[in-house]
């Protein structure tokens, strides 16, 4: 376990034999109106052994993860649901604005929407329960109407996106993406530089946030698994 793991376990063998049961699920909900926000529904696909691609977006894209307080709520989530619901953590990335995660189940049957609501959910609860405490003014902010009920907003209305994983190939494509984020956005030099990622990890680090279930051996693309 890494000095920085908060409360990963040891989740053993991952199968990467990631079959193509079903077709990838391609949606990408944008900006959402402050008054009333559409509630956007996806189908995911519980398929066993199959990994999964996730993003979730902070409301409106606004960059509630530029703070370490923040980022660290959602790192604390990620350990805890991974406890719970016994997933693998394949990669990870934490943005300004949203955060990207490979994970694979690893019992059967599961529910994608029950994990990511285990991720999201407490880090909500724990920016409304701040905002509170500092009797700050973003409170009002985020709180909006949804029907007749009135509800606080940190994450992006509806699910986010999920894509299945379906081959080894697009899995190391995927894991190449994610910890190319801050680079790609000026936040970074290298993607090893971030550590609100995974990067250093598959570079034999294990200072990170978290630990995770793969890593690179010899400075190849080659993934393994514990």
């Amino acid at each position: 376990m890494g000095r920085g793991d908060s409360g990963s376990q040891d989740h053993g063998q991952i199968n990467l034999s990631v079959p193509p049961k079903r077709e990838p699920v391609r949606k990408y909900h944008g900006q959402v109106n402050l008054s009333v926000p559409p509630r956007k529904t996806i189908r995911h696909f519980n398929d066993p052994g199959h990994i999964h691609f996730l993003t979730f977006s902070c409301y409106q894209q606004l960059p509630f993860f530029k703070s370490d307080r923040a980022k660290q709520w959602l790192i604390e989530a990620i350990a805890k649901a991974r406890g719970k619901h016994k997933f693998a953590l394949l990669a990870y990335v934490i943005m300004p604005e949203h955060a990207h995660l490979l994970v694979q189940p690893l019992i059967g049957p599961y529910d994608i929407a029950a994990l990511l609501k285990g991720i999201k959910q407490p880090v909500a609860r724990k920016a409304k329960r701040f905002l509170e405490e500092e009797n700050s003014a973003w409170l009002k902010k985020l709180t909006v109407k949804s029907g007749s009920r009135e509800v606080f907003r940190f994450w992006q209305a509806g699910p986010g996106y999920d894509r299945n994983i379906r081959d080894e190939k697009e899995l190391l494509e995927k894991i190449q993406y994610i910890h190319n984020n801050p680079v790609k956005n000026g936040l970074a030099a290298t993607p090893e530089e971030w550590p609100w990622s995974s990067a250093g990890w598959y570079l034999d680090r294990r200072d990170g946030k978290i630990a995770t279930d793969g890593g690179t051996v010899g400075g190849t693309d080659k993934l393994v698994c514990p």
